[in-house]
């Protein structure tokens, strides 16, 4: 027979005796106090001093095993919808496994495609989850089987797996990337994501040469503005639209050099005026619906449509006898395939951090919110009441 050791409200301990099974149902019973971190306090009770001693001093059998899992906050989606359906919520965090590490997030970015997975555009394996494809954070623990990466370590990931909206996370050590000391986390958070799939875009999708015209949609969001920073460093003619005229001016401070107010003037005839007719090498579309139709209506001969968004809706779909009136090409690019070996997610990062410690590249984090408050930060995405990134903070 075993010993349960309860806490008093007096400070002291009381061991009571566990039910008369066997040692291994006791031992179960306590497994699974801890397994619940159940911290079990009673009512002070009426003993004198000496009993309490002689409590403290009895025999007792106490689980030794320190609990698998943690508590810590996230941001959970129990049904689709609005982002009414970020709920800030405690949730289970296990120690990592094989090839694993643990995180805890210093900083964590909002990207448009965390509306898409939220609103069911983009469907998740399963019900809850906790959206996010992009954080920096230090490793506080390593898995077995892991030798690159240790406690301590700053990383960032984006893409996949899905979770960053939380304070930890575990990681595959594979999909994560060593973030420089010169990167602010913050900077890095913001970037990580966005400015991969700009380099995506820029040097591989589409290979921007000196001498391209290229036109960006949303010029002054947060993959628009590296876009256009990147492409005009490249040597290439950039057009780019927006909404308003604060976000013209900063677009153009960005390296556009014709920025597009679309609400006051049709991008396409405007692009025709600025390409003399002849249209433009390639457009990147992250629109989708509302400009999917003028964007190919802007392109040149052989020109390429690059579309990698829908925030406007998905657009209507393109019979091929329409791509063959200019002999046109379209592709529908997602990061993770551009990086499927860790040679080419080491790279691709690379890239990225030496643009922007080079100059080439200038973060704007225009907008920070506490994780906690994730639902408003993607009401003002969606509302366009955002530019440049947005960071969450744990």
């Amino acid at each position: 027979m075993g010993l349960l050791r309860l806490k008093l409200q007096s400070k002291s301990l009381l061991c009571l005796p566990l039910p008369h099974h066997s040692r291994r149902s006791s031992t179960n019973f306590l497994g699974k106090l801890g397994q619940n971190h159940c911290n079990i306090t009673c009512p002070k009770l009426n003993l004198s001093s000496s009993q309490e001693k002689l409590a403290v001093r009895a025999f007792s059998v106490v689980s030794a095993a320190t609990p698998s899992t943690q508590m810590v906050k996230a941001i959970r989606v129990h049904e689709l919808g609005g982002p009414e359906v970020l709920k800030w919520e405690d949730v289970e965090i296990a120690a990592p496994g094989e090839g694993e590490i643990r995180v805890k997030n210093k900083a964590i970015g909002l990207n448009f495609i965390d509306v898409y997975y939220r609103k069911g555009v983009y469907k998740t394996s399963s019900m809850p989850f906790t959206p996010g494809m992009e954080a920096v954070g230090e490793v506080v623990a390593v898995g077995p089987g892991t030798s690159n990466i240790k406690v301590g370590d700053v990383v960032a990931y984006a893409g996949n797996p899905m979770g960053s909206y939380a304070e930890e996370q575990i990681l595959p050590a594979d999909k994560v990337v060593p973030v420089p000391p010169s990167i602010d986390p913050i900077v890095g958070a913001s970037v990580i994501l966005k400015g991969m799939t700009a380099q995506v875009l820029l040097r591989r999708c589409f290979k921007v040469e000196p001498g391209h015209t290229v036109l960006v949609h949303a010029a002054a969001g947060g993959v628009g503005s590296l876009l256009c920073q990147w492409a005009n460093a490249l040597g290439a003619t950039v057009i780019g639209t927006v909404s308003t005229k604060e976000k013209a001016a900063q677009a153009k401070e960005d390296g556009c050099h014709h920025a597009i107010i679309y609400k006051e003037e049709d991008f396409v005839s405007r692009v025709k005026e600025i390409t003399s007719g002849i249209g433009v090498n390639v457009v990147y579309d992250s629109v989708g619906k509302d400009t999917f139709q003028g964007s190919l209506d802007c392109l040149k001969l052989r020109g390429y449509m690059v579309s990698f968004g829908q925030s406007s809706g998905m657009p209507d779909p393109v019979p091929l006898s329409a791509l063959a009136v200019k002999s046109l090409f379209i592709t529908r690019p997602s990061l993770m395939f551009y990086t499927t070996t860790r040679d080419e997610l080491l790279e691709t990062a690379q890239d990225v951090f030496a643009n922007i410690a080079s100059g080439v590249l200038k973060v704007r984090v225009n907008h920070k919110y506490p994780l906690s408050l994730a639902a408003q930060a993607h009401a003002d995405l969606e509302g366009r009441k955002t530019s440049g990134s947005v960071v969450l903070i744990p």
